[in-house]
């Protein structure tokens, strides 16, 4: 838009200049023409009649200096300014007229030049001025035609963007909606909503939502089909290591057996683990059936399997409950729990501390456990939180989905989890404290 401006501009100038400057061309005419009606003839002798008073009129001009020069036939100066510029050999006269640019004392003028008879002679009479006034005509020109049609195209430009937001306002709808959501969220988009031109690219984005769906899905399945086909086999395999390292043998053997058994523990927590994460997945759960449940309630109900657990361990386990209501199911925030405790005794020395807190802060129930263990580096503090993501030189025997379980737990309830240090002995800070905060309770 803004070059057709200005090609209309300078189309407008150079089809509107050339009318105007034949008019001011025209009145220079005039005045050539009224001059040689001016001049005497006596035989061989040629006077101007022009009275001072009329030169002062022929003279006087708002805008710009006129002059004038008349000459003999034989080129001797008859009267007026002498020294104007002379007819370029280039143009011919027309009708005994002739009009062209010059320079005079430095200044630009505009001359026009007659040929008229005298004395049995041809004389010359030039009339010229200074282009103050066709310079401002120019540019009131250019103005003229500019103006408007900035203000066309403003208005242009004003109802383009008007019309196009309106346009487009479906489609920003409908993508704040998409942005919204989780990666989790894959309902369908409703297509009443959308624009008649953006309903081919609902409708293939529902599909492409129902396809990862159901892919989703059949990984679940699988998921927790396969864990839950390992758990049977696995306990059988444990319960028999257990009873063989109940009898006596040779202590080769027995260290070799304990091996066993431990590698069986370790799988069959990650078969549990694994199944608890497909629990905790979105189409594991059901959402609308959730029901109040008390923080700490959930907490009473495990601490004493995890108080021996503990004490087996010679660590100090420890409870600062209050009541903390949520909205939420029972067996996945005790998984969630469980995950924690679990972590927070395998990575804490013998002798440590452990605490675990329910209660409400700033308005919103919490759920947190800390210890004094070695900690998790702030760098890695988002990383923990992936699926088998272990920070390397971590002592211990995970697999790195307990705290995957917990942050899959905690979106399905709304909630965020954050992992900071802990608090060590004369308040220090040292070990790690994993908190589920709530929004809404």
């Amino acid at each position: 838009m803004a070059g057709l401006l200005v090609l209309g501009a300078v189309g407008a100038y150079f089809l509107s200049l050339e009318p105007a400057s034949e008019a001011y061309d025209q009145a220079l005419v005039d005045v050539g023409l009224a001059l040689s009606e001016r001049i005497r003839s006596a035989g061989d002798a040629v006077s101007l009649d022009l009275p001072g008073a009329a030169e002062q009129v022929l003279r006087t001009d708002k805008f710009d200096t006129i002059f004038y020069h008349v000459r003999r036939a034989d080129g001797s100066v008859l009267a007026g300014d002498p020294g104007l510029p002379p007819v370029p050999a280039a143009q011919d006269p027309e009708d005994g007229v002739v009009a062209y640019d010059g320079e005079y004392r430095g200044r630009k003028i505009r001359v026009v030049a007659l040929q008229v008879p005298c004395g049995g002679g041809v004389c010359t009479v030039q009339v010229a001025e200074t282009t103050n006034k066709r310079g401002k005509l120019a540019r009131n020109i250019v103005l003229s035609s500019l103006v408007p049609e900035l203000l066309v195209a403003l208005a242009t430009l004003a109802i383009v963007w008007f019309g196009v937001q309106r346009g487009l306002a479906p489609l920003a709808d409908l993508s704040a909606e998409i942005r919204s959501r989780s990666a989790r969220d894959l309902h369908p988009i409703d297509p009443a909503h959308a624009p008649e031109e953006a309903r081919p690219l609902v409708g293939a984005l529902n599909q492409l939502f129902r396809q990862v769906a159901e892919s989703s899905s059949n990984q679940q399945r699988f998921l927790a089909n396969a864990a839950h086909q390992l758990r049977t086999p696995l306990a059988g395999l444990r319960a028999h290591t257990e009873i063989a390292l109940a009898q006596g043998m040779p202590e080769a053997h027995r260290a070799q057996l304990e091996q066993v058994h431990l590698a069986t523990v370790r799988t069959a927590r990650l078969a549990n683990q694994l199944l608890a994460l497909a629990r905790a997945e979105p189409g594991g759960y059901r959402a609308d059936a959730f029901a109040s449940v008390n923080l700490r309630a959930v907490v009473e109900d495990m601490a004493d399997e995890w108080v021996h657990r503990a004490m087996a361990k010679e660590i100090d386990l420890g409870f600062d409950l209050a009541d903390a209501q949520v909205s939420g199911d029972p067996l996945l925030l005790r998984e969630a729990l469980a995950n924690l405790i679990h972590n927070a005794l395998e990575y804490t020395s013998q002798g440590g501390r452990v605490t675990v807190r329910t209660g409400m802060r700033n308005g919103e129930p919490f759920l947190e456990v800390e210890d004094d263990g070695p900690g998790i580096a702030p760098a890695e503090r988002e990383q923990v939180l992936e699926r088998f993501y272990r920070a390397a030189g971590t002592a211990g025997t995970g697999s790195g989905l307990g705290l995957s379980i917990v942050r899959e737990i905690a979106v399905a309830h709304g909630a965020q989890v954050s992992i900071g240090a802990g608090e060590g002995p004369g308040g220090t800070a040292a070990g790690c404290k994993v908190a589920l905060t709530f929004a809404h309770g």
